[in-house]
């Protein structure tokens, strides 16, 4: 059985997607094992036109008992639009963009392996001793990027997955500490670099590495690596206490239920921001657009590191809520920090996060002909948005044009 750590940070956000991608064939999983491998050649079909209609009408169709509010905005030389629907929605505003953070992460551990200050095929134990359970074999760095490092989820910070524990406990936060320390007498999910789990600890493991060899806070490497180069002035790491989420996009609500049966609403635009490398940044869709531009056109990364944001290593998906959808869904599907899918038989690459009452996703094709950022406030955890965002997908990327 899948933890609540799976459960939250791919449900709404990944299986949904990945669902409403998945309509072409998958793109082909060609890479090795972590620094090796080759990168996807694959261009797919012509992209289709840009179909304002289709996305409003996307858009207008959304179900207002299980979304509060959404908006898609593409960008790209192949056409602009922005379109919004539900009440106070803010397509330029800040939202909580859940696991695009790792994006952030992984761009940079790669700049660190370029700068020399971290072997991607090194040991985690080497960096980090005494932090993970004496007993696992020795993880790859790169292994943590790419999710085939086979650590087990971890439990910490993420309750049962209800919406009543998340509405009581909102505002509490748990260390990176914390969290890995939560899977003290777990067993390994697999030998490291056999398979592909997207797991979440991957990231939270990545940021203590990225701090014990540079010597400062993860919020300073990002802020001065990415986020002050690239003036995202709407982005951010901000403290586990820190609870504020100024010019919001959205605010949106859980339903909880009563215990009389009845139900009532909880904002949660207001949480912690806890899950810090793996999930707790602030971004807007301009500084998103921003930053995949800035990253695909190698603004960020030589061309060695470059190259490990599209190469996907050639390992089965292991039991993971990413990959599984498509016709190829025993094969792997993410890189060094990115996923990739096939649309209509044009391949993106792109990310998926999800914090409750947030889904959220940026996906783009290689050449930036097209992209996507897209925010959805759902009102409970279930996924019961998914049809909603497959129609979204669906239609930004011209999903069923001839």
């Amino acid at each position: 059985m899948k933890s609540t750590v799976t459960l939250w940070s791919t449900l709404a956000a990944a299986a949904v997607l990945t669902a409403a991608l998945a309509v072409g064939t998958a793109a082909p999983a060609i890479a090795a094992a972590p620094g090796a491998g080759v990168s996807s050649s694959a261009h797919g079909t012509a992209l289709p036109p840009l179909d304002p209609a289709a996305i409003r009408q996307a858009l207008a169709n959304r179900p207002t008992a299980d979304v509060s509010g959404a908006f898609v905005q593409v960008t790209g030389s192949a056409g602009h639009f922005t379109g919004a629907s539900g009440p106070g929605i803010n397509p330029d505003g800040r939202f909580r963009i859940g696991s695009v953070s790792k994006v952030f992460t992984a761009t940079v551990m790669l700049q660190l392996a370029a700068e020399g200050k971290v072997d991607l095929n090194g040991s985690v134990q080497h960096y980090l001793p005494g932090v993970l359970p004496a007993e696992f074999p020795p993880i790859q760095v790169g292994q943590l990027l790419n999710h085939t490092s086979g650590l087990p989820d971890g439990p910490v910070g993420y309750g049962d997955g209800t919406v009543s524990w998340f509405a009581a406990h909102q505002f509490d936060s748990w260390t990176p500490q914390q969290v890995v320390a939560g899977i003290a007498g777990a067993q390994m999910s697999f030998p490291p670099g056999t398979a592909q789990q997207y797991n979440g600890l991957n990231s939270f493991v990545a940021g203590l590495v990225i701090e014990k060899v540079t010597g400062h806070s993860y919020a300073h490497e990002v802020n001065r690596r990415i986020i002050g180069p690239l003036g995202l002035h709407d982005t951010s790491v901000p403290d586990a206490d820190d609870l504020r989420l100024a010019d919001a996009a959205a605010h949106p609500y859980l339903v909880v239920p009563d215990v009389n049966g009845g139900s009532h609403q909880v904002d949660v635009t207001k949480q912690s921001p806890w899950p810090w490398a793996e999930g707790g940044l602030i971004s807007s869709a301009p500084d998103l657009s921003r930053f995949f531009n800035a990253l695909f056109r190698g603004r960020l990364l030589p061309p060695a590191q470059q190259q490990l944001l599209f190469t996907v290593p050639d390992v089965p998906n292991h039991d993971s809520s990413h990959c599984e959808t498509g016709p190829t869904p025993t094969r792997a599907c993410l890189s060094m920090g990115l996923e990739t899918v096939e649309v209509n038989g044009v391949v993106v690459w792109g990310k998926t996060g999800s914090r409750p009452g947030w889904t959220a996703g940026v996906f783009a094709t290689r050449d930036l002909a097209r992209t996507v950022v897209y925010m959805i406030n759902p009102t409970g955890m279930d996924g019961a948005e998914a049809p909603y965002l497959y129609g979204i997908a669906a239609a930004a990327f011209g999903a069923g044009q001839q």
